[in-house]
């Protein structure tokens, strides 16, 4: 009698993370303006999140005199805006809400997924591209890779997945 193989349960295989737009053979990158309208959703959202954050801290959002705010509401908005984007490029999707709208996906140089480390790295640069004048977010329309410089210090590229 032949031995019959264990047809019991096995692990599934291990997920496979394809940064690769599907059913195209080459990459295509998130351009200047893509990018632009992406950052104004993340924007808007953050906005909004921010405002429900000062409200409950007792912050009047409508308060125009910035005397008001003290040093926590900036860490706060600066820790916000951090885990938004870090926690959110390098998650599954690889993208925040706005590039999500705009089929973007933030992935690193070499088309892999982006770590939270990386993907920290990636925000506090772009610190240093806004210190420029911004021309480190201009750079974008104008490198081969459509890269800023925030793009090029983390080793990240953005592509277009649809």
């Amino acid at each position: 009698m032949a031995s019959v193989p264990n047809s019991g349960p096995t692990a599934p295989p291990p997920p496979v993370w394809d940064a690769r737009p599907a059913g195209s053979a080459t990459v295509t990158y998130g351009g200047f303006w893509i990018r632009l309208v992406a950052y104004i959703i993340d924007a808007i959202l953050l906005s909004i999140v921010f405002g429900i954050v000062g409200s409950v801290a007792g912050y009047n959002i409508f308060e125009p005199d910035m005397e008001s705010y003290g040093a926590a509401v900036n860490i706060a908005s600066l820790l916000i805006g951090w885990l938004y984007f870090a926690l959110l490029e390098s998650s599954e999707r690889g993208a925040t809400v706005g590039k999500m709208a705009m089929g973007l996906r933030v992935v690193t140089d070499k088309g892999e997924r982006l770590s939270f480390m990386n993907a920290t790295g990636r925000y506090f640069a772009k610190i240093i591209s806004a210190i420029i004048l911004c021309i480190g977010f201009i750079m974008i329309g104008f490198t081969d890779r459509k890269r800023g410089l925030h793009d090029m210090i983390a080793s990240t590229l953005v592509i277009k997945i649809r």
